[in-house]
């Protein structure tokens, strides 16, 4: 019997005893847990027949003459394959299926592509077996069956018109690497399920007002730093938040913060970005400092989880508590409760900011800013009326953004955003006007009383 096993930092092995007696380990790195296993279950197969002559059965023997060289070499380093001579090639299967085909390309991609992307991938190859069978030649999918795939996630699985785009998308890139290697001379996705990936349906505005209301249900101040760090520094939720260590934050000015993103780190010089400590975050990084142990080192240390630090972001996850924390403050919790958050801090500083100072500190590029963040407001249309021909506002615009200065210095968005006013001790309404220019800096007042902080206690399920 072959048995998988994972150590503290998430490395995986397959471990069994060979054909002469002795303990034999297949080293697979951070191999997700279900690639894991279907290499045991191989490794079984193949040992039943050395052991036995039992011949292999034909997905055991593709599976085999399709690993690349690197796990080949593994497989003969103990005993499960034998070396292939450059005089006497090992015998391929051409015909490529699709079964074998897309475990090989998960396998091959596991250690160049996020987790959580794996994930993703995984989704669409379970669609692309369950609709054209694992035993399927690759060579035989042509462009009518790509168009039943299609169908297929639209009419039986429902899903919605972008997570359609995003499958189909992923789809043609696995057969483009099938052209790449020879498998198959055209890629059959090529123009399916083409369109925006975007939804504007499930896009929603959180104001102040909102946002506020659920701040004071959370539990504890590193639950209201982290619900302000992503509503306020439009930080993504966990992986940003998570990362943040005090050495990253300004504490003695609180002008700036560090912020390590793993999302773009592949992207050259987009692995961390200068943020702005903006007026709303300093009362709750203040709170969440204060309650920190000497020498502390995360800014949110009771929200991390064990296995964090390798980059596996998959078993974090704050959306279940964050829609009981919604639900507490007696509010009806919207689509994407953290995306959202982000969004509507996009949408509100580009209208203060040029959008690619805001993008600058957000970390994504206008071009995404445009498709998946920013948001038409009512605000939006009232200005348009106000401003119609013939007629003259009554007022500036009310700006959905409280005392925020803009900083015209050289460097842009490296340099935090000055507070043109004090910070009260407690926080602010949404409902903010009073908007005051002079010359190139000016500031947005807010125009009511702050509410007390409500006093919770932990929450329950």
């Amino acid at each position: 019997m072959a048995s998988v096993s994972t150590d503290q930092d998430g490395n995986r092995t397959v471990q069994f005893k060979g054909i002469d007696g002795k303990r034999k380990t297949i080293w697979l790195g951070k191999t997700p847990a279900k690639a894991a296993s279907s290499i045991a279950s191989m490794v079984e197969a193949i040992l039943l027949h050395k052991i036995t002559g039992y011949q292999l059965e034909s997905n055991t023997a593709n599976w085999l003459a399709s690993r690349p060289p690197k796990m080949m070499k593994k497989l003969v380093a103990v005993g499960l394959a034998e070396p292939v001579k450059p005089s006497e090639p090992a015998e391929v299967e051409t015909v490529a299926m699709v079964g074998t085909f897309l475990d090989g390309y998960l396998e091959r991609r596991v250690n160049d592509i996020k987790s959580g992307t794996h994930v993703s991938y995984g989704h669409t190859v379970r669609n692309l077996k369950t609709v054209f069978g694992e035993s399927k030649p690759l060579a035989e999918i042509n462009p009518g069956d790509a168009d039943d795939f299609r169908r297929h996630l639209q009419q039986v699985e429902k899903l919605s018109s972008a997570t359609i785009v995003r499958r189909c998308t992923v789809a043609r890139t696995f057969f483009k690497d099938a052209v790449r290697r020879r498998l198959i001379d055209s890629n059959p996705f090529d123009g399916v399920g083409k369109g925006s990936t975007a939804n504007p349906d499930r896009q929603r505005f959180i104001d102040h007002e909102t946002i506020y209301k659920v701040i004071d249900a959370c539990p504890n101040a590193e639950w209201r730093l982290l619900v302000a760090l992503s509503r306020f520094g439009g930080l993504r939720v966990p992986s940003e938040p998570l990362l943040l260590r005090w050495q990253d934050v300004d504490t003695v000015e609180w002008k700036k913060m560090l912020v390590h993103s793993p999302k773009t780190e592949h992207h050259v010089g987009k692995g961390m970005r200068m943020v702005p400590i903006f007026p709303e975050l300093l009362e709750y990084f203040k709170d969440a400092f204060k309650l920190a142990e000497d020498g502390a080192e995360w800014v949110l240390p009771s929200l991390r989880k064990p296995g964090i630090t390798s980059g596996d972001w998959r078993n974090v996850n704050f959306g279940t508590m964050f829609i009981k924390i919604i639900k507490r403050a007696h509010l009806v919790p919207w689509p994407r409760v953290w995306h959202n958050l982000r969004s509507s801090r996009q949408t509100e500083l580009t209208e203060i900011f040029p959008s690619h100072v805001v993008s600058a500190w957000l970390g994504n590029s206008e071009k995404i800013a445009e498709k998946h963040y920013l948001q038409v407001l009512d605000s939006h249309f009232q200005q348009a009326i106000e401003k119609r021909a013939g007629e003259k506002p009554v007022q500036k615009p009310v700006q959905t953004t409280p005392a925020i200065a803009r900083n015209t210095t050289n460097n842009g968005h490296d340099e935090a955003v000055e507070v043109m006013r004090k910070t009260p001790e407690t926080h602010g309404s949404p409902q903010e006007s009073g908007v005051k220019s002079d010359s190139d800096e000016w500031v947005m007042r807010d125009s009511n009383p702050r509410h007390p902080r409500c006093k919770h206690g932990a929450l329950t399920s």
